[in-house]
């Protein structure tokens, strides 16, 4: 039987670049360790070789295995892509690989995810939000693997944060709808339960009507999709007093209201304003473009990175950063018609 043939190895790379072992190491480890040009000569040595690097061997030597988790409430919408694609970004020039769930907002199905990246051997997790089960947290605490909450900022919380405050996003929100005149305020939110970045944000929206001393009017609740907040718009329209404002809890409800106000001849924002939340592409391209609240989602998946890499290689316990967001003041918000009432 003839013998098996072997791959490159670190020394056939290193002997191609002319450079050491221990440098080739640095620039597929720490790339960020390595001088531009070292770096381009090892990286092409290791693509003209085929070279894999021997992960198990990593492994041992790290008692890492340099992959994060991410668990995201979705991936049906792009709430959570452009700040994943940061942190992905970031992950990969530090040496790390993502791995990425989704939970469906389902708590349950966060929870067993949560032990499954755990079991594969997950340095660290990225979770959205502080509201699960205690157990869960017990568990990490057990497993001795860091984590870190995006989307939300809890000083109180549990678990580090690198995330911003929902609640006072949409009270500054709230508190500028009125400013333009409007009085009959509503709100399509998405459910609250197990979510605290919408609790937060209703509880933002009811801030800023109470402080003006407006009658409440309703706060309906629906997924997180273009068709729910459609129907949800539907039915406040349907109210006998309607709202001249509605604002919803994210972009992709307040382009599925929107669209249904354009749907039934609604002229929006003359007859009623809608806004949004993230400030995702969407808000941009529907017609006329969403009001909505920035949320710096590029910056947040950088700086999660940074921080959940540090704490992983004990460089940090865990720094909570809150993050600043503002209003985009756009088309589909303007102050009621007189004519209207």
């Amino acid at each position: 039987m003839g013998r098996m043939r072997s791959g490159p190895t670190l020394d056939d790379v290193a002997r191609r670049a002319g450079v050491s072992t221990a440098t080739v190491s640095r620039c597929l480890n720490s790339p960020d360790r390595v001088v531009e040009e070292t770096r381009e000569r090892v990286l092409k040595s290791v693509e003209a070789l085929g070279y894999t690097p021997n992960f198990a061997a990593r492994v041992m030597a790290a008692k890492r295995t340099f992959t994060i988790g991410a668990i995201i409430p979705t991936m049906e919408n792009a709430i959570f892509a452009r700040g994943l694609q940061a942190f992905q970004e970031e992950l990969h020039r530090r040496g790390y690989t993502l791995l990425v769930a989704s939970s469906a907002y389902r708590p349950e199905v966060e929870a067993e995810q949560i032990r499954a990246l755990v079991s594969r051997g997950a340095d660290g997790l990225l979770l959205i939000g502080h509201e699960r089960p205690g157990t869960v947290y017990d568990y990490l605490e057990r497993q001795s693997v860091p984590a870190l909450v995006a989307w939300s900022h809890d000083a109180g919380a549990r678990l580090t944060s690198i995330g911003f405050d929902n609640r006072a996003a949409m009270r500054a929100l709230t508190r500028e709808v009125i400013a333009q005149g409007h009085r009959r305020l509503a709100m399509i939110s998405g459910v609250q339960a197990g979510n605290d970045r919408a609790r937060l944000r209703v509880e933002g929206f009811r801030d800023a009507v109470d402080e003006a001393g407006l009658a409440a009017m309703p706060v309906v609740e629906t997924p997180y999709e273009i068709e729910h907040g459609a129907q949800a718009f539907e039915d406040l329209m349907a109210l006998p007093l309607r709202p001249t404002a509605v604002l919803c809890g994210n972009d992709v409800l307040g382009a599925g209201a929107l669209r249904r106000a354009q749907d039934i001849g609604l002229d929006v924002p003359r007859e009623v304003s809608i806004t949004g939340f993230d400030d995702i592409e969407l808000a941009r391209i529907v017609s006329p473009a969403l009001t909505t609240v920035h949320v710096p989602h590029r910056d947040m998946g950088r700086k999660a990175a940074r921080e959940l890499i540090d704490m992983v290689e004990g460089k940090s316990q865990g720094r909570s950063e809150t993050l600043a967001t503002d209003l985009r003041l756009r088309g589909s918000l303007c102050p009621p018609d007189p004519a209207i009432g």
